[in-house]
């Protein structure tokens, strides 16, 4: 069966080494942009289940020991609480130095917030990938469309025949680069935004069991359901 003249492989063979160039670069960026979208995929649906074990699990134990053994190990929920009580247990053991001038609270705080930051620094880890494939391969796409269709302009002005036999193949394959480029960069445009929905998901999970965590600490007791805080900062400035 004769392949079609006007198809990706008279495309790749008519093609220089800046097309393939261009060609293997969209190819790469497809690839990390699906490694990106499938792996942070799979860590957004374990934080979800380790959210809802800190929900129902951790409050459900009799200590936070408990609590901490039924969240289990690689879970960011039980990452989370173990710092609050590292917090405390470092406040109480070292009267006598600076951060004695720090209340109880603001230390706690200051612990809870930190680790909420790296977990949310963990979420993030391969976002930027997404956002510049999705923002650069639709322009790769075009540079490597424009490049083709010099190069076919050029093979026509040599021949002296500019029927549109001669005009539609050169320009249409030209072409298929500036599709290649819209099919890596919708992907990840879409992976993207629907992660970063899901991360703050996550964040806002944090930033709550953190609440109810500090007033743990502090006053012996789960903060109030009902209330609406997700802010360490104020609880530490209340």
């Amino acid at each position: 069966m004769q392949a079609s003249p006007y198809g990706l492989q008279n495309l790749w063979q008519q093609g220089d080494l800046i097309t393939k160039g261009v060609a293997f670069l969209l190819i790469a960026m497809s690839i990390a942009s699906w490694y990106v979208i499938v792996t942070k995929a799979i860590q957004l649906w374990q934080y979800r289940r380790a959210a809802k074990a800190a929900g129902h699990e951790f409050w459900d134990a009799t200590t936070v020991e408990e609590g901490l053994a039924a969240l289990g190990s690689n879970n960011p929920f039980a990452s989370l609480a173990q710092a609050g009580v590292s917090a405390m247990k470092h406040h109480s053991a070292h009267q006598g130095h600076l951060h004695d001038e720090l209340s109880v609270s603001d230390w706690v705080t200051l612990s809870l917030r930190q680790a909420v930051d790296e977990i949310t620094a963990r979420l993030q880890t391969g976002m930027a990938v997404l956002a510049s494939v999705a923002s650069s391969a639709p322009f790769v796409g075009l540079f490597g469309t424009v490049w083709g269709i010099y190069h076919a302009l050029v093979a026509i002005g040599s021949s002296g025949q500019a029927s549109i036999d001669q005009v539609a193949g050169p320009v249409g394959e030209a072409l298929i680069m500036t599709a290649l480029g819209l099919a890596v960069a919708i992907p990840a445009s879409f992976g993207y935004n629907a992660l970063v929905r899901g991360n703050k998901n996550v964040t806002a999970r944090l930033n709550k069991f953190g609440f109810d965590l500090h007033a743990l600490f502090v006053t012996g007791a789960r903060a109030s359901a009902g209330r609406d805080s997700g802010k360490l900062a104020v609880v530490g400035a209340a």
